[in-house]
């Protein structure tokens, strides 16, 4: 049940994103534990001067082809799988849509089961349990 919001710069097509959003998502498939059909992502556009990051900063050069993935979960995945869901997010997204590992950077925040309600008021995440 993760959430996934993508920030890159306007002005890429509706194959370029629909590659990106696939990748992402095949990537938590295969890595992050995420089931195939539990894909929440929003994807922002941004003009120029609206998506602000350093070129060099831990790691680049980065390019206007920088994307930003700042992921959401519930459930709180170790180390070792967030490194094997970097890395292969890195290798997918460089196959499809054909972004540089330098112009990848990803964030996951981890948030607690009460702090999600997907429909109609309820806590689903709790009632689960």
């Amino acid at each position: 049940m993760p959430f996934a919001r993508i920030s890159l710069l306007e002005g890429k097509s509706p194959e370029y994103l629909k590659a990106l959003s696939d990748s992402l998502h095949q990537a938590m498939v295969e890595t992050f534990d995420v089931p195939a059909n539990d894909r929440f992502q929003a994807i922002h556009q941004h003009r120029p001067g609206e998506l602000i990051f350093d070129r060099n900063y831990f790691g680049g050069p980065r390019s206007d082809d920088f994307v930003v993935f700042s992921i959401t979960t519930g459930k709180p995945r170790d180390t070792v799988t967030k490194k094997a869901f970097y890395k292969r997010a890195v290798a997918l997204l460089g196959q499809a849509p054909g972004i540089r590992p330098e112009d990848i950077m990803i964030i996951i925040n981890t948030s607690s089961r009460d702090e999600w309600s997907f429909s109609n008021g309820e806590t689903q995440m709790l009632e689960a349990d």
